[in-house]
């Protein structure tokens, strides 16, 4: 997703909607845009936050539909669609993950995507990752959280990476843990070059963790290796289902 804005046509192709629903959707509030002269403007980055919170609250139908709008916007076809399990490197997955505390799980997240050498600044993610959970948790209802920073973070990538840490015993991470009582204990590390590889990368991941069953094997996993191979089974379950 480019920097410059969107005027309604180019954010209607990208989106695959028509121009007359985009600008239904702005003058209902429903879809972040200005009036700039008369006619819609739309950051891409308040785009890209909008479609990121659109992901967090789909369900699986909704999150293939989303995948299939954001490989179409990137030209993308099966034959390149986003792999979890191949983002992810054995040195980049920690199990058991022993940080204990807020701060010191976003460090060790970031230590671990810099295992892989596709990282090359730890202590910039991990400050960019800080803030972005400052403004509003990523930790989830099920246990997960999806750390990434709030804009994608190239000058330090050499190329998209995930981090995965599994916590023997869950810790109070999101802003309102202490209040509710919500632990998590499975931490993932999003670490993109674009805005679009990060919304693609994000609604796979959100596809790959919405099993009860999945995640519950992954907490079980005895090490690294294991739970690798138990996201990649949960991929091609994904993909098996959108080829039926």
């Amino acid at each position: 997703m480019a920097d410059a804005d969107f005027d309604v046509d180019r954010l209607a192709a990208y989106l695959h909607r028509m121009p007359a629903d985009i600008t239904k959707l702005a003058e209902r509030g429903k879809l972040p845009g200005r009036r700039v002269g008369g006619a819609w403007r739309f950051s891409a980055a308040e785009i890209h936050h909008w479609m990121e919170d659109r992901i967090g609250l789909s369900d699986d139908d909704e999150l293939a539909t989303v995948e299939g709008t954001l490989d179409r916007a990137g030209g993308h076809g099966a034959e390149d669609e986003v792999s979890i399990a191949e983002l992810l490197r054995p040195e980049s997955i920690a199990v058991p993950l022993l940080a204990r505390t807020r701060g010191s799980v976003i460090t060790d997240m970031a230590e671990l995507a810099a295992a892989t050498h596709l990282l090359w600044d730890v202590g910039a993610m991990a400050d960019a990752v800080r803030a972005r959970e400052a403004m509003h948790s990523t930790a989830l209802d099920n246990g997960v959280a999806l750390l990434h920073p709030r804009r994608p973070m190239a000058a330090i990538l050499a190329e998209a990476v995930l981090a995965l840490g599994i916590a023997p015993r869950g810790i109070p991470f999101g802003a309102t843990a202490g209040a509710r009582g919500q632990l998590t204990d499975i931490f993932f590390l999003i670490c993109s070059t674009s805005d679009h590889e990060h919304l693609r990368i994000l609604a796979r991941l959100s596809r790959v963790i919405n099993d009860a069953e999945f995640l519950a094997a992954l907490r079980a996993a005895p090490n690294a290796v294991a739970a690798r191979e138990l996201v990649a089974k949960r991929e091609a379950v994904i993909r098996a289902a959108g080829d039926s």
